[in-house]
């Protein structure tokens, strides 16, 4: 069970995608982790990436590609991956799908989590972390006891400036521009689902299951 995640941020892919890999007992994939490990463990294609982020220069897709592909080879994924914030672009996914067809494989499932953009502009402009302790609340779904006071070790809470409205519309519009094509490109693959983001998360999530186990 091979699977991409689909959404905008704050849809909640993330969330879902940790879900998905528990029940199914399948990896949770992120490049940000392959990345770190690669870097960590100083393999070549680690060493090639540091190069280019070192310069302040985004890592090619080839190489990403090549990470994400030396990932897969792992034994804790012969029964599958959920793929979280890859690929982003329609350049990554077909160099993705090109390299997985080369291996004699393809993607099953992109699972697309739709949420309005004026939701997610709620949602995240609701968010609050604990300067300290790093615990997160919502204004509405996760008050503080205290308004601005964490529970937790009483430090104040802030909002962070990728949680300001104006930085999550940017955000968004830079998803619509760039990863929303990647629906489209799913879609003619044949592996496209749609889930309704903005019910409860196990609502999500059940929404989710009843499409893998079908």
């Amino acid at each position: 069970m091979k699977i991409v995640m689909l959404g905008a941020p704050g849809a909640g892919k993330g969330t879902q995608a940790k879900k998905i890999a528990e029940r199914y007992r399948i990896p949770h994939i992120s490049t940000g982790d392959i990345f770190r490990a690669n870097m960590k463990e100083g393999t070549e294609l680690g060493q090639q990436a540091k190069a280019y982020m070192d310069q302040g220069q985004l890592v090619p897709d080839e190489l990403t590609v090549h990470m994400v592909m030396d990932r897969f080879s792992k034994d804790d994924c012969k029964n599958g991956y959920v793929l979280d914030g890859f690929p982003r672009t329609i350049p990554q996914a077909e160099a993705l799908s090109e390299a997985l067809a080369q291996a004699g494989d393809s993607i099953d499932y992109a699972i697309d989590i739709e949420v309005p953009d004026e939701r997610i502009v709620k949602r995240m402009s609701g968010r609050r972390v604990c300067q300290k302790c790093g615990a997160t609340y919502h204004e509405v779904h996760h008050p503080p006891v205290r308004e601005g006071v964490c529970d937790v070790c009483g430090a104040d809470l802030v909002q962070r400036s990728d949680d300001k409205p104006e930085t999550v519309l940017s955000r968004l519009e830079v998803y619509h521009e760039q990863t929303q094509p990647l629906i489209d490109y799913y879609k003619e693959k044949n592996v496209l689902k749609r889930v309704d983001g903005t019910r409860d998360l196990e609502d999500v999530f059940q929404a989710i299951v009843d499409i893998l186990d079908e």
